[in-house]
């Protein structure tokens, strides 16, 4: 059973989904937050899988309430929903540490896909639309000092150098089928060198190991 906590200003909105998670016979509602104060407490209390998490909420907004949430290490994974794809502020979610973002408008299906996908440890946004978020708002991102694509970061020191061509690609897109047609390794030698990438690094999932990329000049900007 995945337990869900759904936090968002508006009533109507926290009812839709509610009625949308109680239909399923694998996905329970464990509590509403109307701000991320709430949502921070009620993380605290119930330890949910997954946070439905609203960006725009009056007092402490969702972002923050992503990074502390967090930043407190629990297991506890946050799935970003806004009003437009290209938010800025979705970005700012992603680099707070939320494992996707969705828009208000998916279809049901693909919502509830979304927070299986969570909840299992999976990436909800698409490699190409990851990519296409972080181009639109890579101006985020403080200068480079130097014009080296590889700058030395602690967090790539562990990684081997078949690692760090992965983790480069992951950053441009690929999929691990691309990665394994196109580096002529078996899919699921791919697997075993993204989960080591995700465990030397930290990263949470896929989308996280995106932004490092993207943080540590492995990847940049059409």
């Amino acid at each position: 059973m995945t337990t869900v906590l759904i936090a968002d200003d508006q009533p109507m909105q926290r009812f839709g989904f509610r009625m949308l998670l109680e239909s399923q016979d694998d996905m329970t509602v464990v509590g509403e937050a109307s701000n991320g104060t709430e949502a921070i407490r009620l993380v605290d209390r119930h330890h949910p899988d997954v946070v439905l998490m609203d960006i725009r909420m009056p007092g402490l907004d969702g972002i923050e309430a992503t990074r502390r949430i967090v930043a407190t290490g629990d297991r506890t994974r946050i799935l970003i929903v806004t009003t437009f794809d290209l938010d800025e502020y979705a970005y700012d979610g992603l680099r707070a540490g939320a494992s996707g973002f969705l828009v208000k408008d998916a279809q049901p299906e693909e919502l509830l896909a979304g927070i299986r996908a969570v909840a299992s440890g999976d990436a909800v946004v698409a490699p190409s639309l990851t990519r296409r978020l972080l181009d639109a708002y890579i101006h985020h991102l403080p200068a480079s000092p130097t014009a080296d694509p590889h700058p030395e970061d602690p967090r790539l020191a562990a990684l081997t150098d078949r690692e760090r061509e992965i983790l480069t690609v992951i950053g441009q897109g690929w999929t691990n089928t691309e990665i394994a047609e196109r580096l002529h390794l078996a899919e699921s030698t791919v697997k075993t060198h993204v989960g080591r990438i995700l465990a030397k690094t930290g990263a949470r999932d896929r989308v996280q190991a995106v932004i490092l990329a993207y943080d540590t000049r492995l990847v940049a900007p059409f």
